[in-house]
């Protein structure tokens, strides 16, 4: 049986999935810094290998997921609870879809918001290249179906999985638990240790590319406030004084003061995109917001099922196969933060809050920043899709420029540095705390050294990867490290149905759920 270790360095962890987990990421971090070059060369070729398979497994097994969850909230368990019957939500509706918004977005959809619509315009298989207002029209598609429906509903199913098999049945709040229909007390065996040692090698990544991401342009950021330019050196240094404040964070004790944040970078969050409104085309931004969002739900089952069959081009490669293994590993992370959150919440609450309270709010966010940089490029060339050719982390600040000169434009630029690392901050500090969850078998008592070793770890392999060439190693290690969780996620979504098909139903309104005859504990130490 595994258990958490009672003494020494390990105190309070599960000694094989710790060991386990530093020894892959001390592995690929030591390897990267003693190959350089070598190992962004293999970490490329390696994605090639594989990029044929996950085109069409990845799209076949996330577009099942988004069915499944879509299922969850509607179907016949839609007023289960994650808990127990008489259980209500912690938080009121707005802190809890501020929370939702920060912990599933955050930096990445900066970062992302002007560059990877102007990316798009630039050449995708949807349509013929020359007719300029088509190409705009598909740009803002593709990037509403990457950050839409399909990344929240992974994040949904591991927090589902965590919440009902941690609040309903007592059963650890780690992945391993997930597995219980389907091993039963195996799950505390090997089984269990090597399941949750994929979820935290995965979270891992999904943390260092959300940080790497963030660092590269925050540094970006603050050579357009201080004058100076892009260099692994600032990057580096950025990376670890990144990662100390966010240990110091949770040294001080401060991640009690999570929900104050969170709605600070969503108020912060509206400002920034008030401005872009204001400043940019603003009757223009509300019809791409509104037609964008209806040409995505019209394409949706195609789009979500379409897996590059007949297109040599390596877009799909590109851009939905990193996506997708990006929320994948970001998923663990997102879950089980969501999942303490959302304890109390029905089914079908939780169901209809993640899934839509988020993507409208990306939506908007979308529609008004990336449609600006759209309408920049298309109507006045300011040379965004140059700019994004030769460095994507640069495109935000280049919009920014173009949009609005001068102090408004220098007001913008900082007030979008400060959201960065606010945003880097407690991503960081949440994804720390996450791994030691998941590691202290859903314990939420940490011991100080283990925030520092693991802050040290994602900042060391965050460096290293940053860097091998910047964005392309970092998508390439997110790729490859998700591909043994998502076999993880196959196994959870059959536990899960096994697991509610337990559940009783009373026939009287008022009664729709009851916990299974025998509750499942999970197995004592002793």
């Amino acid at each position: 049986m595994a258990f958490p270790a009672k003494s020494g360095l390990l105190r309070g962890l599960t000694p094989t999935v710790t060991l386990a987990s530093l020894f892959l990421v001390a592995g690929v971090t030591a390897l990267g810094a003693v190959s350089g070059p070598a190992f962004e060369i293999a970490l490329a070729r390696t994605r090639e290998v594989v990029t044929p398979v996950l085109e069409s497994y990845y799209v076949g097994l996330v577009s099942v997921v988004l069915i499944f969850v879509i299922w969850l909230g509607v179907g016949r368990y839609k007023n289960v609870r994650l808990g127990g019957d008489d259980e209500r939500p912690q938080f009121s509706t707005f802190s809890w879809i501020s929370m939702l918004f920060a912990a599933g977005m955050g930096v990445g959809l900066i970062f992302w918001s002007v560059a990877e619509p102007v990316s798009h315009l630039q050449g995708n298989p949807f349509i013929p290249a020359g007719d300029g207002r088509t190409e705009t029209d598909v740009a803002m598609r593709l990037t509403f179906f990457h950050w839409g429906l399909h990344g929240w509903s992974l994040f949904s199913l591991v927090a589902i999985v965590i919440g009902y098999f941690g609040f309903r049945h007592g059963l650890p709040l780690t992945m391993r638990s997930g597995l219980y229909p389907l091993l039963g007390k195996r799950i505390f065996g090997s089984a269990g240790d090597v399941m949750d040692t994929f979820t935290v090698v995965a979270t891992v990544f999904g943390v260092v590319t959300t940080v790497g991401l963030g660092v590269q342009q925050l540094n970006a950021g603050l050579g357009v406030i201080l004058g100076f330019g892009m260099s692994s050196a600032v990057q580096a240094a950025l990376s670890f004084a990144l990662m100390a404040l966010a240990t110091g964070t949770l040294l001080g004790g401060l991640e009690r003061g999570l929900r104050w944040v969170s709605e600070l970078n969503f108020w912060l969050s509206v400002l920034l995109v008030g401005l872009f409104f204001g400043l940019g085309p603003t009757a223009h931004l509300m019809a791409l917001a509104v037609q964008t969002t209806g040409d995505y739900l019209q394409n949706l089952v195609a789009q979500s099922f379409w897996s590059a069959a007949n297109e040599p081009s390596g877009w799909h490669g590109e851009w939905t196969v990193f996506y997708w293994g990006w929320w994948m590993a970001w998923s663990p992370f997102v879950g089980l933060f969501i999942a303490r959150i959302s304890r109390g919440r029905s089914l079908r609450q939780f169901v209809m809050g993640v899934l839509l309270a988020p993507v409208i709010i990306t939506f908007v966010w979308l529609a008004i920043l990336g449609g600006t940089g759209l309408h920049l490029e298309v109507e006045h060339g300011v040379g965004l899709a140059e700019a994004v050719s030769q460095d994507v982390a640069t495109a935000f600040y280049h919009a920014i420029d173009a949009l609005a000169p001068g102090t408004i434009g220098a007001f913008t630029a900082i007030l979008v540095t400060v959201l960065i690392a606010l945003y880097l901050v407690t991503s960081a500090s949440a994804g720390i705390l996450v791994i030691n969850t998941l590691l202290a078998y859903g314990g939420r008592e940490h011991r100080p050294i283990h925030y520092i070793l693991w802050g040290l770890a994602i900042a060391s392999l965050t460096v290293v990867l940053l860097g091998s060439g910047g964005v392309a190693p970092l998508q390439n290690a997110v790729i490859l490290a998700s591909i043994p969780f998502s076999v993880g996620v196959i196994a959870m979504v059959v536990g899960l149905e096994r697991a509610l098909a337990e559940e009783v139903y009373g026939p009287r309104k008022g009664r729709h759920s009851c916990l299974p005859a025998e509750p499942w504990t999970h197995i004592d130490d002793t």
